[in-house]
C-alpha cells in the first residue's frame, strides 16, 4: 500500500447534521380551521349564505310575495340559457326577467316566496334548536345528578320518545291554530326528550369521576357542582345535538307547513309553497322543484357543519386530526 493513500482507519464520519427545511408558512386562523375541519367550513359557508339571504331577502325579492296577480299565473322560469347566450353575444340589454322561478297558480312570484320562506325555516331550526337545547340540558342535569327523580323523569321522557316526533308535532298542532309560534313549541316539546337522555347519559359518565367524587366528600353543594363541574363537559355534545335538532325542526316545519298543520298560507314557508304546487307537479313542476331544492340545501348545510363541530369537539378525533 502506498504511503500517499489515507488508510481506512484515519477517515472519521462526518457528524449526522439535520436536514434543514424552509420555514413553513404559517397559516391564519381561519385558514387552519379550513384545512384541519372543511366539512364545518364549507357548512358554515353554505349556512352563511342562507342566512344572509333570509335577511336581505327585501332587497334580493323582485315583488310583493304575496301579491295576487292573476292575469301572470302558472308563469314558467324565464330561459336562463337563451338569457345567458344573449348577454354573452354582447347584447347590452338582455330581455328583463321578473319572475325567476315563475308564478304559482295565484300568479305570485315562487322566487319572492322562497327568499322569504327562508326566514320562517331558519327562524324555526333556530328557536327549536336553543329552547330544546336549554329545556332538555337542565332535564337531564336534574335527572343524572339526583338520583331519586331519575326514575320518575326518564319514564316521563320514554313515554314522550315512544311516539314518532312528528307524529307528537301533529297531535300537538291539532290542538292549536297554525302559528310560527305554536310550530317551534310543538317540535320542541317533541325533541325535548331525545336532548335531555344525551345529557344524562353524559352527566352519569361524569358523576363517577374522582374530581366530582372529591368534590361531594369535601362538602360542595350540589348547584356549584353541576355548575363547575359538570355543565362546561355537557355542551360539547349538546351543541353538535343542536345542530341535528335545527335540520331535523326544517324538516318538521316542512311537513307541517305541507300537510296544513303548520305556519298559516299567508306566511310563505318552503312547505305550504310545495303544498299549493302538487296539484300542478306534473305540468308545473318548478313550483315545487325550486322550495325543495332550497330546503335540501339548508338542511344538508347545517348537517355538514353538524358533522365538523363533532370532529373538532371530539378530544378523541382531534387527537386523530
Amino acid at each position: 500500500m502506498s504511503t500517499s493513500e489515507p488508510s481506512v482507519a484515519g477517515i472519521v464520519a462526518a457528524p449526522d447534521l439535520p436536514e434543514v427545511l424552509p420555514p413553513r408558512k404559517e397559516r391564519g386562523r381561519v385558514g387552519t380551521v379550513v384545512y384541519r375541519h372543511p366539512t364545518m367550513a364549507f357548512g358554515g359557508l353554505l349556512l352563511a349564505l342562507v342566512v344572509a339571504m333570509a335577511i336581505f331577502a327585501p332587497w334580493l325579492g323582485t315583488v310583493d310575495p304575496t301579491a295576487l296577480a292573476p292575469a301572470r299565473r302558472t308563469r314558467p322560469p324565464p330561459d336562463l340559457i337563451a338569457w345567458l347566450s344573449y348577454w354573452f353575444a354582447g347584447g347590452r340589454h338582455p330581455p328583463a326577467v321578473q319572475y325567476w322561478f315563475g308564478t304559482d297558480m295565484l300568479g305570485r312570484d315562487v322566487y319572492s316566496r322562497v327568499l322569504y320562506g327562508t326566514r320562517v325555516s331558519l327562524i324555526v331550526g333556530f328557536a327549536v334548536a336553543f329552547f330544546s337545547a336549554v329545556v332538555g340540558m337542565v332535564i337531564g342535569l336534574v335527572s343524572g345528578f339526583v338520583r331519586w327523580l331519575d326514575a320518575v323523569i326518564m319514564r316521563i321522557m320514554d313515554g314522550m320518545m315512544s311516539i314518532p316526533s312528528i307524529l307528537l308535532a301533529i297531535a300537538l298542532m291539532a290542538l292549536t291554530r297554525g302559528s310560527v309560534r305554536n310550530v317551534i313549541i310543538a317540535i320542541t316539546i317533541a325533541e325535548v326528550p331525545r336532548v335531555s337522555r344525551l345529557v344524562r347519559g353524559v352527566v352519569l359518565s361524569l358523576r363517577e369521576q374522582p374530581y366530582v367524587e372529591a368534590a361531594i366528600a369535601s362538602g360542595t353543594r350540589t348547584p356549584k357542582i353541576i355548575i363547575k363541574h359538570i355543565l362546561p363537559n355537557t355542551l360539547a355534545p349538546l351543541t353538535v345535538q343542536a345542530t341535528f335538532i335545527c335540520a331535523a325542526a326544517m324538516i318538521s316545519e316542512a311537513i307541517l307547513s305541507f300537510i296544513g298543520a303548520g305556519t298559516p298560507p299567508i306566511i310563505p314557508s318552503w312547505g305550504n309553497i310545495m303544498a299549493e304546487g302538487r296539484a300542478l307537479w306534473q305540468v308545473k313542476p318548478y313550483i315545487v322543484f325550486f322550495p325543495a331544492v332550497f330546503l335540501s340545501i339548508t338542511v344538508l348545510a347545517v348537517n355538514l357543519l353538524g358533522d365538523g363541530l363533532r370532529d373538532a369537539l371530539d378530544p378523541r378525533l382531534a387527537k386523530r386530526i
